[in-house]
């Protein structure tokens, strides 16, 4: 019996093969990947893993990291936030500005606290990463729940006592 052949092999292979398929019908929604097939030549689903695998490599060197990470963290979101600002609908409009707020947070506080940070949390960069793509994701709007539920928390909790301000609660000030 050949190695190709044992059962285990086969069904490995049958899953790779069905996992391909599965992100490829969901890389299909995305114009922008169908014409780089299109021109390239190359299956969307092999970009779109090799860039995650490039972005998981230059991680790896920590001189890129952050780099790597603030880019992820800004294009993607960039393009997707002037095409929200086009539509009519408010509910993404809620969602990229919240994003905005969290991501400029992590940035704020990279800039005074990064050497602390890192001694710390060494895969620093890499969770923020897997942080802000997760904010990312549409579907389960995670960065408005995330600002509503954790910043409102942390703003209700410092900031009156520092400027004597009555707050609202989180369910009186959210309008989603």
């Amino acid at each position: 019996m050949s190695a190709a052949q044992h059962p285990m092999v086969v069904q490995a292979q049958n899953k790779a093969v069905y996992y391909h398929d599965q992100l490829d019908k969901e890389l299909t929604k995305y114009p922008v990947l169908l014409q780089f097939e299109q021109r390239t030549q190359i299956p969307k689903t092999y970009a779109v893993l090799g860039a995650s695998l490039l972005v998981v490599v230059l991680h790896m060197f920590n001189a890129l990291a952050a780099p790597v990470s603030n880019l992820v963290g800004w294009a993607l979101p960039a393009y997707l936030s002037f095409k929200a600002i086009e539509t009519s609908s408010t509910q993404d409009d809620t969602q990229w500005l919240t994003y905005w707020v969290v991501f400029g947070f992590f940035n704020f506080l990279e800039s005074f606290a990064l050497r602390l940070v890192l001694y710390y949390l060494p895969w620093y960069f890499a969770f923020k990463t897997l942080f802000i793509l997760w904010l990312q994701l549409p579907y389960f709007r995670v960065s408005v729940h995330f600002c509503l539920r954790v910043a409102w928390l942390a703003y209700a909790t410092f900031l009156p006592r520092s400027l004597s301000v009555p707050v609202r609660s989180c369910a009186a000030s959210s309008r989603l």
